[in-house]
C-alpha cells in the first residue's frame, strides 16, 4: 500500500528563491543536516538524476533519484530509482506558493511503500519523515531568510594539486585519517570508526593559529580511489553548515587531487568571529584561507608522502 505524508512551512522568503535553493542539489549537504552528499550522473535546466547519501534514522542509507524541475510553476518530482531498505519504493513533491501578502507556503510532500507492508517498518518511515521533512523545510526557510543574495551566503572553492605517484596512494593518504595526527602538523587528534565499509564516523581536534585547538565531527563516505566527501556534523560558529570532497584522478603527468568546500555562511556571526565591522566579503574571504590552508596543508603532506 502507497502511503502519503504532508509537511508545510510558511516562510517570509519569495517563493522564487526557495525554489532556486530546493533546484540546487549540490547546495543540499551545506543547507540541509541530514544530507551528507549528492553525486550526478545527469542534470540540465528540466531533469536531473544523482546519488544522495543522507542520515535517515540514525544511520546513512543512499539512493539514487530522478527529479523533474518546473521553474514556471515552481514544483520540483521526485523519485527515487532504487530505494534503501526498508523503503521499497518513495516519491514526492517540492511545491512553492506565493502568499497574496507576502512570503511564500512550502508545501514537501512524500509517497512510498515500505517493504513487506509491515506495520512496523512504515511507522519508521513515517518517524524518519516527520523528523527530517521540518529540519529541511526549516533550514531552507532559514537560508533564504538571511536577507542576502544566495550566492553571498552558500558558496564553494576548491584546492587542486598535481602529484606523483597514483590516485590510489593519495587516496589511501586521505582515507586513513586515523593516521593524520601523526601525519599532519594541523592535527591533534583523530577518532575514526567505519562499521559500515566505506562510511566513515570521525571526530578531529585541529590546531588554529593562533595554538587554539578546534573540535569538528564529520560523516565521510568513501569511494576508493576516486573520491572522500565529508558532512561536517558540527559546523564551527562562522557556519550554518559545511560539507566538503576530495577527488582523485589518475593522469599522464601524474595524480590530480582536488579539494571542495561548500559552506552556509551566518552573517549573524561574522562580528563576533571576523571582526566588528567585518562584511559577509571578508568571512568568505576569512573562510576560505582558513578552510583552504587545512586542505593545501594536507595535500602538501600527501604528495610528500606518496612521492
Amino acid at each position: 500500500m502507497r502511503r502519503h505524508t504532508e509537511h508545510t512551512l510558511i516562510s517570509s522568503a519569495p517563493a522564487g528563491v526557495l525554489y532556486d535553493l530546493a533546484a540546487d542539489v549540490s547546495r543540499w549537504p551545506a543547507i540541509f543536516a541530514p544530507t551528507v552528499y549528492a553525486h550526478h550522473f545527469e542534470r540540465d535546466e528540466r531533469s536531473e538524476r544523482f546519488q544522495l547519501w543522507a542520515e535517515v534514522g540514525g544511520e546513512v542509507k543512499t539512493w539514487v533519484s530522478r527529479r523533474e524541475l518546473d521553474p514556471d510553476r515552481q514544483r520540483i518530482r521526485f523519485d527515487q530509482e532504487k530505494s534503501a531498505a526498508p523503503i521499497a519504493s518513495m516519491g514526492g513533491e517540492w511545491i512553492f506558493r506565493p502568499l497574496p501578502g507576502g512570503g511564500t507556503e512550502i508545501v514537501l510532500l512524500h509517497d512510498f511503500t515500505a517493504v513487506g507492508d509491515d506495520p512496523g517498518t512504515v511507522d519508521w518511515i513515517n518517524a524518519a519523515l516527520d523528523r527530517n521533512s521540518p529540519v529541511e523545510l526549516a533550514a531552507l526557510a532559514r537560508v533564504a531568510e538571511l536577507g542576502h543574495p544566495v550566492e553571498d551566503v552558500v558558496f564553494s572553492f576548491s584546492d587542486t594539486v598535481t602529484s606523483d605517484g597514483s590516485a590510489a596512494d593519495v587516496y589511501d593518504f586521505v582515507y586513513r585519517s586515523d593516521l593524520w595526527a601523526q601525519r599532519l602538523p594541523h592535527v591533534g587528534r583523530v577518532t575514526l570508526t567505519e562499521d559500515v565499509p566505506g562510511i566513515q564516523y570521525m571526530e578531529m581536534d585541529t590546531v588554529t593559529q593562533d595554538g587554539s585547538a578546534h573540535t569538528t565531527r564529520s560523516i565521510r563516505v568513501c569511494v576508493p580511489g576516486e573520491r572522500i566527501v565529508y558532512k561536517q556534523l558540527v559546523p564551527p560558529e562562522l557556519l550554518l553548515g559545511h560539507s566538503g570532497r576530495w577527488e582523485f584522478t589518475d593522469t599522464p603527468d601524474g595524480v590530480v587531487v582536488t579539494a571542495e568546500h561548500t559552506v552556509a555562511i551566518d552573517p549573524a556571526a561574522v562580528p563576533a568571529v571576523v571582526g566588528a565591522k567585518a562584511t559577509l566579503a571578508d568571512a568568505k574571504e576569512y573562510i576560505r584561507a582558513a578552510l583552504g590552508r587545512n586542505s593545501r596543508s594536507t595535500l602538501s603532506h600527501a604528495r610528500a608522502f606518496t612521492r
